[in-house]
């Protein structure tokens, strides 16, 4: 996979589909990578051009020092359209990429035609939270953390139907860099997005797991409230709703974005 320097940092991404199909950019959850959205791949590259990369710190982009800053994850993402020529797009983020996608849309709403945030909220936990994993981490590494984010991320029943899956996502954690996931948890753990959120006026879709424990329904139909005609959807899943129910998620964001085509990436 190609990698690229934006925004001063080395970022891995992924192009896929036609250069003259309406551009779509999915960004990843805290603890994961490029991979998370390979559900969401084959079904939307046929109609989109789909830009997925590894957030700072993540999968294989560099690591910088220090915490990082909403506003430096919106950027990396701007400064990689931008090195890539993608005027406007579509954005996809889930979590920690669902935030990500509320400061866009504030901030940067002349590159973004429809926005999906998912299973995510303005402001996502308290600081004990964030501290206390924080320190988890310091302590023990990625080991420490992965048993209980497999259990906030996943029902029980998907967890036992889906053992290949599970596997792998407990791979991306486990891979993930403990300073750059520490990074980004000071990031969202110091993010209140409530405002910039009322000044979204891209289309939205919010889409909340029911059994949610991370970023819960509650907040989800909260966020949707925020923004002027935003849609909310609700799935019988937990965190990461595009893995548990992979085949309605992708139908959603695809009939969603397909209700107004940005123009070509």
């Amino acid at each position: 996979m190609p990698f690229i320097d934006a925004n001063g940092v080395h970022l891995r991404y992924r192009l896929e589909g036609e250069p003259g199909a309406p551009a779509i950019v999915f960004s990843n959850s805290l603890g994961t990578n490029l991979w998370m959205w390979e559900p969401q791949i084959s079904a939307l590259r046929e109609h989109f051009r789909i830009l997925r990369y590894d957030t700072r710190g993540h999968g294989l982009s560099a690591v910088p020092p220090g915490p990082c800053t909403q506003e430096q994850l919106g950027g990396d993402i701007l400064a990689l359209m931008g090195a890539l020529e993608i005027r406007q797009a579509h954005f996809c983020g889930l979590s920690m990429g669902g935030q990500v996608g509320i400061w866009l849309g504030a901030n940067a709403p002349e590159r973004f035609a429809r926005l999906v945030l998912c299973d995510t909220a303005a402001h996502i936990g308290n600081p004990d939270i964030w501290n206390a994993r924080i320190a988890a981490i310091r302590g023990g590494g990625m080991p420490a953390i992965v048993s209980g984010t497999i259990d906030r991320w996943f029902t029980e029943k998907f967890v036992a139907r889906a053992p290949d899956v599970i596997a792998s996502v407990r791979r991306m954690i486990l891979d993930t860099s403990p300073q750059g996931y520490i990074a980004c948890c000071e990031a969202i753990r110091d993010t209140d997005l409530t405002e910039q959120a009322s000044h979204i006026d891209a289309p939205t879709l919010v889409i909340s797991g029911a059994h949610d424990r991370a970023a819960p329904p509650v907040q989800g139909r909260l966020l949707a409230s925020m923004i002027r005609g935003a849609r909310y959807l609700e799935f019988d899943t937990a965190h990461l709703s595009n893995l548990e129910a992979a085949p309605q998620f992708t139908t959603a964001v695809r009939e969603f974005l397909s209700g107004a085509a940005a123009p070509a990436g």
